[in-house]
């Protein structure tokens, strides 16, 4: 783009133009943004940080927490408790709600997120990230709790990611389209860099752990399966997978160049629904796929109209090219139907 145009002034004219980014918003989403540039700049130090390996603790979900996930997890908290633009906020790594404290002003915003994204990428430095998505206060007391957060991903006021890669990027969504900016490092500045990123509806590629492909549902199993089939099968061309187990970098690559990514439900777990959270990891991706054109379910129903019932619940996700998109929910459909017709119970399969 010829002329730089700073995350700031991108801010300000959407909210003079758009109107649609209040002042505490763009506070909100600027600040969230300069501590995704401290946290890079940590990802970035990596051993001589001393910041690899992990921090000999777990998380709420029984995960083994790595010192750079407890290191991003602080360094959003901290920087975003004491603005006045936010009533709390909720993270993957913490067990509840972090409600600001009574020391500072209670804003109009909730803050969820996702403080490093692809944390076994880590030590071996490939792409990892940050997940955020924002709701809005819904109600006037200031005993913010639980049920404050549960809301659809439809209710959304903004959300994006950063992935930290060969280039720092940020990924943004006001439901105004998406836009993309690159962490100029010697400025130290966000330049936007893409506007009106657009998915294409069709694909030849899909991002999956083929690992797990034992344990999969009969839809899942047909889609990859006429993948496989390349020019011979029924798709009638040849698809390439690409799988690099961190979700913000496969959905940075599917907004860059189109995709499909799962993360299916299996019989490993069968009482979850998934693996992904819903409320940290797949609402906020499904907004910004679904402002680029893309679409994102959980196999059966378009996951920004799930009610969440707790705040670390999880989901199974099909996200990316529109058509890819439709024809593994449409696989869904026909798996339910075939089952009910004979009788017999629908696995869990994607939620």
């Amino acid at each position: 783009m010829s002329k730089r145009i700073s995350l700031t002034q991108y801010l300000v004219e959407q909210q003079r133009h758009q109107g649609n980014i209040p002042g505490q918003l763009r506070l909100l989403i600027e600040v969230v943004a300069r501590a995704c540039k401290t946290i890079a700049i940590s990802v970035n130090k990596g051993a001589l940080g001393e910041v690899l390996g992990t921090a000999g603790s777990e998380n709420v979900q029984g995960e083994v927490q790595k010192k750079l996930d407890i290191i991003s997890n602080e360094v959003l908290i901290e920087a975003n408790q004491w603005g006045g633009h936010l009533a709390a906020m909720a993270s993957e790594e913490m067990d509840s709600i972090h409600p600001v404290p009574d020391r500072y002003p209670q804003g109009e915003y909730l803050l969820l997120f996702d403080p490093l994204d692809g944390s076994s990428n880590i030590d071996v430095n490939v792409s990892i990230g940050t997940i955020f998505s924002v709701l809005r206060k819904l109600s006037d007391h200031e005993n913010i709790t639980e049920r404050d957060f549960l809301q659809p991903g439809s209710r959304q006021a903004a959300a994006g990611y950063c992935v930290y890669g060969p280039q720092t990027s940020l990924v943004l969504t006001v439901g105004n389209g998406v836009a993309m900016f690159t962490l100029d490092r010697e400025m130290g500045s966000w330049v936007l860099t893409q506007e009106q990123v657009q998915i294409p509806a069709d694909t030849k590629e899909f991002a999956i752990n083929m690992s797990n492909m034992r344990h999969w549902a009969p839809p899942v199993k047909r889609y990859i399966d006429e993948c496989l089939a390349g020019k011979e099968g029924p798709r009638g061309k040849d698809f390439n997978m690409r799988w690099v187990a961190s979700m913000v970098a496969d959905v940075h690559r599917i907004l860059t160049r189109g995709g499909v990514f799962l993360y299916p439900w299996d019989k490993r777990e069968p009482d979850k629904p998934g693996k992904l959270r819903l409320m940290y990891e797949a609402n906020p991706m499904a907004f910004i796929v679904e402002q680029a054109g893309g679409a994102a379910t959980n196999g059966h129903q378009r996951i920004m109209e799930l009610q969440p019932g707790k705040l670390h619940e999880r989901v199974s996700v099909v996200l990316g090219s529109k058509n890819e998109v439709e024809r593994v929910t449409g696989y869904h459909a026909q798996g339910h139907e075939q089952s009910h017709a004979q009788g017999q119970a629908q696995p869990q399969a994607a939620g």
